[in-house]
């Protein structure tokens, strides 16, 4: 390499490094919005819980009260996708390229996502039997569409361990980088 390819070579790779820490900057931003998102959600879930019981203990207070769980469920997720993102792109600053990094962070995100869709179908379906019976086949469409879910889910996983035993220096790299959380 002469001395231009080598002075090239050396600016693109701080040029990289620059931009990938632009990236692991803009992903920290994000997991903070889903933070601020999530306190939120939590407090509006108390204040409406709060005021669900201060009408008395009746239906509609046990109506407002699975409500405020729905919100819950909801924070819970905004909670789990920053932490996905703080620890996958901000500490550990994967690459999702190889199967078992991609199951990995694919799980993470549908286990909270699985989690808030069957909370909400749940709050739907005591909404619709209490208040309008023909809201009830939006909520079972959600139920329907977390079965989906997971069956879609169960598949991939399927699929990508095959993948993953074509590749076993990737699961490897995969538990290594784990250790950057310890």
């Amino acid at each position: 390499m002469t001395g231009i390819e080598q002075a090239l070579s050396r600016r693109y790779h701080a040029c990289m490094k620059t931009l990938l820490r632009l990236f692991a900057s803009l992903h920290a931003l994000m997991a903070l919005l889903f933070i601020g998102a999530s306190l939120v959600l939590i407090a509006i879930a108390a204040n409406s819980g709060w005021h669900a019981l201060a009408g008395g203990l009746d239906v509609a207070a046990a109506q407002g009260i699975i409500e405020s769980i729905g919100l819950i469920a909801v924070a819970v997720v905004a909670l789990q996708i920053a932490q996905t993102i703080v620890e996958e792109e901000v500490i550990r600053e994967t690459k999702v390229s190889t199967p078992t990094r991609v199951r990995r962070y694919l799980s993470r995100f549908l286990v909270v996502i699985v989690v808030a869709m069957a909370v909400e179908g749940l709050v739907a379906t005591f909404k619709a039997l209490h208040d309008d019976l023909s809201q009830l086949p939006y909520a079972a469409s959600i139920l329907v569409s977390v079965a989906l879910l997971l069956a879609g889910w169960g598949v991939f996983i399927q699929f990508n361990r095959s993948a993953e035993e074509l590749e076993p220096e990737a699961m490897k790299e995969a538990k290594s980088e784990d250790k950057k959380l310890e």
